[in-house]
């Protein structure tokens, strides 16, 4: 198995404190993940949307696992993503990017606190109910949004309605595509609270316990290409009630906490999920055409594989500067929606062109599930899909042209 070499992917000059998770995340990879990519590609027990513990601990012996997360802990990278108050480093996207890029460059999914960056307006009880247990990977949450008919406009179709009764609200309507609704412990749930303001102040967060009465996830989930388990799921909720200490944040504002959420993990953070794949693929491909002989001369001496070589580095390092570009203006404070679906764009649409050129190098042997190609192009398409549509992405990146 080919061991990655990302030094490139830090090769301008990071601050030292980065530039030093770096080089740890990179030494794990190498060290302790990629010996065991084998194991983990002829696994069946992993799935697209799986968070990050409970995908190692089904694929691996429990000693293995621990090691994984036990390491993962000892070097602080568990914590990456976390502020300080609650035990983290504390640091910026900046930096969350680049150490990202590096652990993203194994299919084997180091175990961190993937803490939704919106579970950080947890008030009061729900901070050690909800937040701190998901912090330490003791309970698993999932974001609830996308419904039947309200995709791509969840705001102006959602459907799930909450109604006020007693001190709390009554929640019906159905979710889908809801990655981890049958393992999670709550979900994070938006319904309508106002349906004239919608969006503009009538949509609320609502925390949701699974085993709430009335909350039903349909068993087995929605059958996809990513994985051989069906891990999204429908969602019903029939007269579930949600006491008013389980809002999330304000009554109102939830729609606004679901863009957040958007913004951040599932389009900037789409820029390292793809960046990590696209140069081990260029890495893979490199070794690949220098050693694979054809009519008496390595295929890194023809032309056309030469090109896509370097077709695949235009675009690494394109999105990379886009994407380093982009987090350190969040840092920065300023709103980077627009920016963030820019990433989301380029590193859906880059990615799957990268990877598609990786499976083409490798010829017969890029169809090989022993290698990680066709996983990674499979989960890079996909993010031309899911969190929004390339489409999507092209219209608020419109309306920022646009003056909208």
């Amino acid at each position: 198995m080919h061991t990655p070499d990302t030094d490139a992917a830090t090769s301008y000059s990071l601050p030292a404190e980065i530039q030093e998770f770096c080089d740890v995340a990179r030494r794990i990879v190498r060290e302790e993940l990629v010996p065991l990519e084998p194991k983990w590609l002829s696994s069946p027990n992993h799935a697209y949307g799986m968070r990050e513990l409970p995908a190692i601990r089904a694929v691996f012996d429990a000693e293995t696992a621990n090691r994984i997360e036990k390491v993962a802990r000892d070097t602080g990278l568990f914590y990456l993503m976390v502020p300080e108050e609650y035990g983290g480093p504390g640091l910026g996207m900046l930096a969350q990017v680049a150490i990202l890029e590096q652990l993203y460059t194994t299919p084997i999914m180091l175990p961190i606190a993937n803490v939704p960056n919106i579970l950080y307006e947890c008030q009061g009880d729900q901070v050690e109910r909800y937040l701190k247990p998901v912090i330490e990977g003791t309970k698993v949450t999932a974001f609830a949004q996308t419904e039947p008919n309200a995709g791509s406009d969840p705001g102006g179709m959602m459907q799930t309605r909450a109604v006020r009764k007693g001190n709390g609200w009554v929640l019906n309507g159905t979710k889908m595509w809801i990655s981890n609704a049958n393992e999670c412990d709550f979900l994070m749930v938006q319904a309508v609270t106002d349906a004239e303001k919608r969006q503009r102040g009538g949509i609320t967060m609502f925390l949701v316990d699974r085993q709430n009465p009335g909350l039903r996830v349909e068993v087995p989930g929605i059958r996809t290409w990513l994985s051989t388990e069906a891990k999204q799921h429908v969602v019903h909720f029939d007269d579930v009630f949600v006491p008013d200490e389980d809002v999330l944040g304000e009554v109102g504002k939830g729609f606004t906490l679901g863009q957040r959420w958007l913004t951040i993990h599932d389009r900037l953070l789409r820029g390292p999920y793809a960046l990590g794949k696209m140069q081990r693929a260029l890495d893979m491909s490199v070794e690949w055409a220098k050693q694979r002989v054809t009519f008496g001369k390595p295929i890194s001496e023809r032309q056309a594989i030469q090109w896509r070589l370097v077709d695949m580095y235009i675009d690494i390092q394109a999105l990379r500067s886009m994407t380093y570009e982009m987090a350190a203006r969040a840092d920065a404070g300023e709103d980077v929606r627009s920016e963030a679906a820019l990433v989301k764009l380029c590193s859906s649409e880059w990615g799957t062109r990268c990877l598609d050129h990786a499976i083409q190098v490798h010829g017969a042997m890029g169809e090989s599930l022993d290698l990680p190609l066709t996983l990674w192009y499979r989960v890079l398409r996909h993010t031309q899909i899911g969190g929004g549509t390339s489409e999507i992405q092209r219209m608020l990146i419109a309306r920022k042209l646009l003056g909208k």
